[in-house]
């Protein structure tokens, strides 16, 4: 006889404020977990090192994850200046480092290079990620020290300013279409700027119509006697993305 599957069959999105630390999937394993819910599904990757919103899916809202996934997504993040590494991030081996040389990045140089990166544009995606080259992932081949020629992905970054800059760090702000890789736009603008960069920190603020501000942390979510009072309900979701036969109208539903 088959094993009855566990977990409670619960409906509704999770809006998680993923912390440092945690892959994408062990974060919503953990908030499965606390709700004790039977099928879960998330919307889109963070890294280990990246916080910010990761939209959680449970029972038959997992049937939003297409539509989430193709939305638009928005960024803070942090270029270190100076030093590029292999990945584009943090997590890789430096293989140029000016910090020592290079002068220091005005304000207005740092905005003079934005606009080359505004709109509809051409990006190669990196070698550390998971799209796949003859049934492999390019992060297999990355391991190997093998590259790969990667076509150009059109992206749009509908919006993309400065923050700020504090030494050989600066901050941007990201609005960008699906499919952008962030820690290829910083090592592009760090190319542009002649003096190289990484991604040395990122935060999602916002995916389609969800916004940090109405996230909770792991921490709360766990610490909750009812945890899936964090739920959005089917009912309860921003237009476009009521599942077919749910409707939002009170009335039409008594």
């Amino acid at each position: 006889m088959a094993s009855r599957k566990r977990g409670r069959l619960i409906d509704g999105v999770l809006l998680l404020d993923k912390p440092e630390g945690l892959s994408s999937n062990h974060a919503l394993q953990r908030a499965r977990r606390a709700m004790d819910a039977r099928k879960a599904g998330h919307t889109g990757t963070l890294d280990p090192f990246a916080t910010g919103l990761l939209i959680c899916c449970f029972g038959r809202a997992t049937k939003l994850s297409t539509r989430l996934l193709e939305a638009d997504k928005t960024y803070l993040a942090t270029l270190e200046l100076g030093v590029e590494t292999d990945s584009g991030d943090l997590t890789g081996d430096v293989v140029h480092d000016v910090r020592s040389t290079m002068e220091r990045v005005t304000e207005q140089a740092f905005m003079d290079v934005l606009p080359a990166f505004r709109g509809t544009i051409e990006q190669i995606p990196p070698m550390h990620s998971a799209l796949k080259k003859d049934g492999k992932p390019l992060y297999y081949y990355a391991r190997k020290g093998i590259e790969v020629a990667r076509p150009p992905r059109q992206i749009t970054i509908h919006q993309l300013a400065l923050v700020g800059i504090e030494g050989t760090q600066a901050q941007i702000m990201v609005h960008a279409s699906k499919g952008t890789y962030i820690r290829t736009l910083a090592q592009d603008i760090g190319r542009s700027l002649g003096c190289g960069a990484h991604l040395s920190a990122l935060r999602r603020t916002q995916v389609g119509p969800f916004h940090i501000d109405q996230a909770i942390t792991l921490e709360a979510l766990q610490a909750l006697t009812m945890p899936e009072s964090a739920l959005l309900s089917l009912d309860n979701l921003p237009d476009g993305l009521q599942l077919p036969g749910y409707s939002t109208n009170k009335e039409t539903q008594a």
